[in-house]
Formats: structure tokens, sequence, C-alpha cells
């Protein structure tokens, strides 16, 4: 492409680009482009949040450009404060490399492993002597780190913020150095850590990188960011069903948002929400696993849910004592925790038995204090989305 059809195409979903004519001095070039993204294994996962921004760089890797994936073994001791209303907890350098371990497996399910550079930052942070750390240090100002909305808001809640944590973004600034970044890629919490970078690169008398910002992806409860740690994530490696499933259990509203950010595009228009959901989580399964794994979820929760053939589908199960009798609540919220790592509070399971969602084989029950018999084989469908077979 030109640079200005370059351009055009790749600004599709950037929340913000500092700046667009610094991007199209680079594309101009004539060379490929080193763009730069950093991940910090600070869980074994990688979730459909981190793919907005892995789908990007995809985009630059099509266009011909080389793709720089920093995996923060050091950075992820510290963990990145951005967004963060507490300190992290610290890990150690060896469940950071543990985490990692399918980093660079996950990552390839997006992008091209041919023009794909991966390197570790502690190549260069172990080899930094105490007098290195102190000398980058002074090139940035206190007041600068604590401008970050993030601090300014701990600060104000008398919480506490600790010294490693200031590094952080002096970490991942360094890191454009080392690898000579001309574009980082990053959310929208990262303006401050990537702005850093290019001071850094100006210091060292090297061009600036572009800082290219995407929107930060909702998780499945449609209010804090998609996150392992609060527990709303889709893993991009999970079982096609539980991912299908996952999918399916978000709002018509965050659907929609999902459609824009994880497939490029809104939902067809005038299609029925439903539909337009299961389109979503059909085209999500077939990227992370393969068509064939796409039809198959798809065909199962037609069966389960559209059909509500349940007594031939492939359900989860749940383990009863036989005969066991419990009150009808009770038993839906230790299903929904204990199979489907759902936490409902008494009120909303009361709401659910007493409006009818609640069947044991086909029989409705509406008291959610009604003492009940389970048994084995029998099936408890709890909502539209969710139904388990007793064990």
């Amino acid at each position: 492409m030109q640079p200005d059809e370059a351009l055009a195409f790749l600004k599709q979903g950037a929340a913000q680009i500092i700046s667009e004519n610094e991007l199209r001095e680079k594309l101009a070039l004539g060379r490929p482009l080193r763009v730069k993204l950093g991940v910090d294994p600070t869980s074994s996962d990688i979730h459909l949040g981190h793919t907005v921004i892995f789908r990007k760089l995809r985009q630059f890797q099509d266009l011909g450009h080389q793709a720089v994936l920093i995996i923060g073994d050091f950075t992820g001791m510290i963990g990145d404060p951005s967004g963060r209303s507490a300190t992290r907890p610290q890990l150690t350098h060896q469940e950071v490399l543990a985490n990692a371990a399918t980093y660079r497996e996950q990552a390839f399910k997006i992008l091209d492993p041919a023009r794909a550079e991966t390197v570790c930052n502690g190549d260069w942070f172990r080899a930094m002597s105490f007098e290195d750390v102190l000398r980058l240090n002074s090139r940035v100002t206190l007041q600068q780190i604590l401008q970050r909305e993030d601090f300014r808001a701990r600060m104000g809640n008398q919480q506490s913020i600790r010294a490693h944590e200031i590094q952080y973004p002096i970490m991942q600034g360094w890191d454009s150095v080392m690898v000579k970044a001309d574009v980082e890629l990053g959310g929208t919490d990262q303006l401050f850590n990537i702005l850093i970078g290019r001071d850094f690169q100006k210091g060292e008398g090297l061009p600036q990188q572009v800082v290219f910002l995407l929107p930060i992806l909702e998780g499945l409860d449609g209010g804090r960011k998609m996150s392992k740690s609060l527990g709303n994530f889709v893993a991009v490696n999970e079982p096609a069903p539980d991912m299908f499933g996952k999918l399916m259990s978000i709002s018509d509203e965050l659907m929609v948002r999902y459609h824009q950010l994880l497939l490029g595009q809104g939902p067809p228009a005038g299609m029925h929400p439903l539909d337009a959901k299961k389109q979503l989580a059909f085209e999500i399964v077939q990227i992370y696993h393969s068509s064939a794994a796409a039809k198959k979820t798809l065909d199962e929760w037609n069966t389960r849910f559209s059909k509500r053939d349940l007594e031939h589908a492939d359900l989860p199960e749940f383990s009863a004592t036989e005969r066991e009798r419990v009150a009808a609540g009770t038993l839906v919220s230790n299903v929904y925790r204990e199979v489907f790592n759902l936490q409902k509070s008494h009120s909303e399971v009361s709401r659910l038995i007493k409006q009818g969602s609640v069947e044991i084989d086909g029989v409705k029950i509406h008291d959610p204090k009604a003492t009940i018999a389970v048994e084995p084989g029998q099936i408890l469908r709890l909502d539209r989305k969710h139904a388990v077979r007793i064990r």
C-alpha cells in the first residue's frame, strides 16, 4: 500500500495515534518498521482483551512490517501499575518464566511467526549495574511519575505506592531504546509509559517511536476491563465449549462492542441480538480453534438451549450424594459456583427460581426454599445458558 492508504487502513479501530503525521512519514521510509508490543506473563493465559492489540500488530505484519514481541520476564516481576488501584502481588522470576512458557504459542495463534522477533527484557536488565539503574532513573522526574492518573488517585485515597512500582514505566521505556522501536502498541492506559519510551529514544539520539493506542476491552461483566484476576475473561486457549458459552453469556450491548473490537466490524444490520451473539461466538471459536470446533459448539449450544433437547446434550456434570435432599436455592447457588465458577447472590438465585428459569428434568421449581431430592442422571437447568447433569 501507499503510505496514505496504509495509514487509513491501520488507523481503523485506533483510539489515539501520536502522531498520524509521524506514522505516515515512517510508512514512507520504504523499509519494514519495527512495531513493538510488550506483554508481561503475570498469568499463564492470553485473553481476548490482549487480542485487540495482537490483531493490530498482525495488520502491521500483513503490510510487511516486523513485529517485536517483548516478553517481560523482568517487568512481569513488578507488574504494570497502569489502571491499578492497589499494588500488584510480586511474582518470582521462576513464576514469570513458568507463565511465559505458553505465551509464544498463544501469541502465534494471531501473529505471523515469520515476521516476528521475540525477546525477553531480562536479557538487558540482568546485565545492568546499580549505577546504570541510577543513571536511568535520573532521566525521569518524580513529578512526571506522580502525575499519572492512577498514582494520583491512590495518593488521594491514602493508598500506598511502592517504590518499585515507579520503576515500571522507566523499564518499559528503556525496552523501546533496546529494540529500536518505530511504533509501540498499547491500550489507552499505556500512554504515559509509551511517552517515556519516546523521551528515552530522543535522549539516545534515536528516532522517536509512534504511540499507537487501542481501546481496552471490557470483561464479561461489562464494567471493568477484561482481566484474569477479576475472573471476567475469555482465554484464547480455553476449551471451545467454554469459550462459546462465556461469549453467549454477555449482554446485548457488550456483544456489539465485542463484534467491533474483536472482529473489526459491528454485527449485521437487522440481525436479532441472539443470532448476532451466536455469530460472534462462532467466529471467535473458529479463529482460536477451528471451523470444525466452531460448528460443533454451535450445534451443541442449539441442542442444549435453542432446541432445549437437553437429554442428548453433552452437559457438564455436578456431583451430588445419591437422593440428596437440599433447598432449591442452595442447590442452584452451589451449581453456579462449583461448575460454572459464577457467584450468584441469594436475591439473584431467588429471582431465577421464582420466574421459572430453574427446572429439574423439565419440571419447573418456583420456591427457593423447597426441599428437593436430586438423583443421578437428572438434568438441572439453571437458566437459558446453563444446565448440568447430576452425577
